[in-house]
C-alpha cells in the first residue's frame, strides 16, 4: 500500500521570479535542486545510503524486494505478512498484457542490438498505453503506486523477452516461485539459476537501485513535475541512462580487460591510453573522491565467485590506480561501480549487450521512488537559461 511522504519545501532565495536568472555551475554541479527522503551520496566520505540505512549494509543483508519496499513505501517490511504481501504485488505485475507481448517481436526486429535500451524504451511506452496509465497529476498516491509497481516489475520481463526474441528464441514466462532477480536470470537463460550467482547479481542490483540526483533520476523527476504519466517519466529516464557517460560503461570496462589480456600488459596499456588522451572506463566518478563503496563491495562479491576474469580484474585495478596516481598526481582515480559490475554480470552468464539494460532493471526501482516523491510536490520544474547570443532586437532583414 502506498504511503504519502510529507516533504518540507526546500528553502529558496525568493519565491518570486528574480529580475535575472541565478547563475549556477555548469552541469548543476553541487547545486541542490530539491529535498528528498530517498537517499544521499557523500562523495568525500565514500558513503551512500537509502533512507536511513547504509546501501552496502542493505546489499549484504536484505533482498532486492525488501529494498524496493523501503524505497517506495518508506520502510522495510515489518513482518512476514508485509514481505509476502509486497512480493505478491510484484509477482502479479510481472506478466505482460497480450497486446504488449504481441508487439515484442516487431520491437526486437527493429532494435539493432537485442535487449538494448532502445527496445526497452519502446516496450515500456507501449505498456503504459496498453494498461491505460493516466497523468500522475490526476492520480492519488495508491493509483500512482500501482502504476510504479507495474513498470518496475515488468521491466525484467521485457528485457529478457527482447533479448530472447533477438536471438530467435521463444520468450520465457515469469516463474511465480522465483524472486525478482532469480526470475530475471530464468527468463534470460531458460534455466533455473544457480543460487550463488542469483545472489551475486541481486547484490549488484541492490547497490545500484538509487544513487542521488544522477542524470536519469533528475530526468525522471523533471518529467514527473509536468504531471505526465509514470511510463513517460521512466522512458525519459532510460533515454538519459543510454548515454555512455551514465549507464553504458560496464561493457566498455570489460572490453578494456579483454584488450589487456594478462596482468603483465596492464601498465603499458594504461600508459598508452592516457598518452592518447583516452578515458579509462570504469575509473573515476563525478561525486566520489575516494573508493566507490559500490565497487569495494562488488570486488568482494566477484572474489566470492572467483575465476580467471576476477583475478585479472583485481590485478588490473591495482595497476590502474597506481599508474593514474603517478600520471595524474593530486587527482586520484579509483574504480567505480562499472568496473566490477561487468565482471559480476559476466560471471552470472549475462551477455554484454544486456549489462546496461540489467542496470536499468535495478535503477527503475529508484526512479519510481523518486517519481512518487516528486509527484507529491505538485510543482513544475522550470529553470531558466542565461542568453549569450547576439543582442536583440535587430531589424529583420528583407526577404529574397
Amino acid at each position: 500500500m502506498a504511503t504519502s511522504v510529507n516533504m518540507t519545501p526546500m528553502s529558496t532565495i525568493a519565491e518570486k521570479t528574480p529580475t535575472s536568472p541565478i547563475r549556477v555551475p555548469a552541469g548543476l554541479k553541487g547545486v541542490a535542486v530539491t529535498d528528498t527522503e530517498i537517499g544521499d551520496v557523500r562523495g568525500l566520505e565514500g558513503f551512500y545510503h537509502y533512507r536511513q540505512y547504509s546501501a552496502t549494509d542493505l546489499a549484504s543483508q536484505r533482498s532486492l524486494e525488501d529494498v524496493w519496499q523501503l524505497l517506495l513505501d518508506g520502510h522495510l517490511p515489518v513482518d512476514a505478512a508485509s514481505r509476502s504481501g509486497f512480493a505478491a504485488e510484484v509477482r502479479d505485475a510481472r506478466s505482460l498484457p497480450a497486446e504488449v507481448a504481441d508487439l515484442l517481436p516487431a520491437i526486437a526486429a527493429a532494435t539493432p542490438e537485442a535487449g538494448s535500451l532502445g527496445g526497452l524504451r519502446t516496450a515500456l511506452s507501449a505498456l503504459g498505453s496498453a494498461v491505460g496509465m493516466r497523468p500522475l497529476w490526476d492520480l492519488d498516491a495508491d493509483a500512482r503506486w500501482r502504476d510504479l509497481i507495474r513498470l518496475a516489475a515488468a521491466t525484467p520481463t521485457l528485457v529478457a523477452a527482447l533479448h530472447r526474441l533477438g536471438a530467435s528464441e521463444t520468450p520465457v514466462n515469469p516463474d511465480p516461485d522465483l524472486g525478482h532477480v532469480a526470475n530475471y536470470l530464468w527468463m534470460v537463460t531458460g534455466r533455473r539459476p544457480d543460487a550463488e550467482l542469483a545472489r551475486a547479481l541481486e547484490q549488484y542490483l541492490i547497490l545500484t537501485v538509487d544513487h542521488g540526483f544522477n542524470s536519469s533520476t533528475f530526468t525522471a523527476r523533471v518529467i514527473t513535475s509536468t504531471g505526465a504519466d509514470a511510463a513517460a517519466a521512466v522512458v525519459g529516464a532510460i533515454g538519459a541512462l543510454s548515454g555512455p557517460l551514465h549507464g553504458g560503461a560496464p561493457s566498455r570496462a570489460l572490453d578494456n580487460l579483454d584488450a589487456i589480456g594478462t596482468s603483465d600488459r596492464a601498465e603499458a596499456f594504461i600508459r598508452d591510453s592516457v598518452g592518447r588522451g583516452e578515458r579509462i572506463m570504469g575509473f573515476g566518478h563525478a561525486v566520489y573522491r575516494t573508493d566507490d563503496p559500490r565497487s569495494v563491495m562488488l570486488r568482494q562479491v566477484a572474489q566470492t565467485l572467483g575465476g580467471d576474469l576476477v583475478d585479472l580484474a583485481v590485478q588490473v585495478e591495482q595497476t590502474v590506480v597506481a599508474v593514474l596516481a603517478e600520471l595524474k598526481p593530486g587527482h586520484p582515480l579509483y574504480a567505480n561501480v562499472e568496473f566490477y559490475a561487468g565482471v559480476v554480470m559476466d560471471r552470472c552468464g549475462l551477455p554484454r549487450h544486456l549489462f546496461t539494460p540489467t542496470f536499468a532493471i535495478s535503477r527503475v526501482i529508484g526512479w519510481c521512488a523518486n517519481i512518487a516523491e516528486q509527484a507529491e510536490e505538485r510543482r513544475l520544474i522550470r529553470p531558466a537559461a542565461h542568453y549569450v547570443g547576439p543582442p536583440p532586437p535587430e531589424p529583420v532583414p528583407a526577404g529574397f
